[in-house]
């Protein structure tokens, strides 16, 4: 490797961690790939198995050792304080890690990796939703995020939330019919037969059993089929997908204040379809003041942050190269 200084990013989320490996051109040297990431929703020993894995990979890739690294950024939700670094700095010590580990907001990391504009916007729409207005380089406010028991509006879980339920009204003669009903059964493998207990389904009865025997976040894996439903017009997956964008959009609107890019990650609201129209037509006006751009992972975003952390000032020249060359990893 060569004398000029390296920088390592890391993007570690609730379900797999990216590290990207960067010089301050903007040049991709090395990147890998671990599992989950987040001590608070992983624990700290298997977050910390996730994060050096990645780094590891991202290492090896490149030839370069951590004893080379004066800068690490980790994005990840709800660890912005160094305070509680132990968890990883310790493995990164043992490692040979002597430079300086930092935290950030991995919404943060979301805009970094879509926009290099020190104000605009980022929003992720996948198992959960969060959105930032960011002023000045960092977070200057936030709205929803608040999981699945009292937020998380217009989410892949609130999605799959609203689809169950408009399974059992309809199994329950409550709702309206829906193609959603068979859907889900096959999703979780259950029989439609006519039998009743008490007056009702049996495949009701079968799905109430199934839905609590398992947590609550899994629901978001109904998100698929509500897209499948309303593809074929189902009126009711349409309602659902056409609401989840309306929550989006409201969210959003509590943090707008100003034109700019709004950088999107997750499934639910980059693709193209009910859940974009209805959002885009709820924001009004306001959604002509703002570029969307969409992103897979904050990567580029988590080594633009380590850029920054280590005096640099990376703007959309640098941005563009890291998105470029590190797709020769991916």
């Amino acid at each position: 490797m060569s004398h000029e200084p390296l920088v390592l990013g890391i993007d570690a989320g609730g379900t797999s961690t990216r590290a990207l490996l960067s010089n301050s051109r903007g040049d991709s040297l090395g990147f890998g790939a671990g599992g989950r990431g987040n001590p608070v929703s992983a624990g700290a020993q298997r977050a910390a198995t996730g994060v050096l894995t990645a780094v590891e990979a991202a290492l090896a890739t490149s030839g370069a050792s951590l004893a080379e690294i004066p800068v690490i950024v980790a994005a990840m939700a709800g660890m912005q304080s160094s305070a509680n670094a132990d968890w990883l700095l310790g493995p990164l010590t043992e490692r040979g890690f002597r430079g300086t580990l930092t935290f950030e907001a991995d919404l943060l990391a979301i805009y970094f990796s879509g926009a290099a504009a020190a104000a605009g916007y980022a929003m992720v729409s996948g198992t959960g939703a969060c959105m930032i207005r960011v002023e000045d380089g960092d977070v200057a406010g936030t709205a929803d995020g608040l999981g699945w028991l009292l937020g998380d509006r217009g989410s892949g879980f609130w999605i799959g939330q609203q689809v169950i339920r408009a399974v059992a009204e309809d199994l329950d003669g409550t709702g309206a019919g829906t193609s959603l009903t068979r859907r889900v059964l096959e999703h979780y493998d259950l029989a439609t037969t006519p039998a009743t207990r008490e007056g009702r389904p049996e495949a009701l009865w079968r799905l109430v059993a199934t839905a609590y025997d398992r947590a609550p976040i899994e629901l978001a894996a109904l998100t698929p089929a509500a897209f499948d439903a309303a593809q074929e017009n189902d009126a009711v997956a349409i309602g659902i997908l056409r609401e989840a964008g309306q929550q989006l959009a409201r969210s959003l609107r509590a943090i707008l204040r100003a034109p700019g890019p709004l950088v999107i990650g997750g499934s639910v609201l980059s693709r193209a379809g009910v859940v974009r129209d209805a959002f885009l037509a709820t924001l009004g006006e306001a959604a002509d003041a703002l570029v969307l751009r969409n992103v897979g992972d904050g990567a580029v975003g988590a080594a633009m942050l380590a850029l920054r952390a280590h005096g640099t000032a990376p703007d959309e020249t640098v941005r563009e190269r890291l998105t470029a060359t590190l797709q020769r990893f991916r």
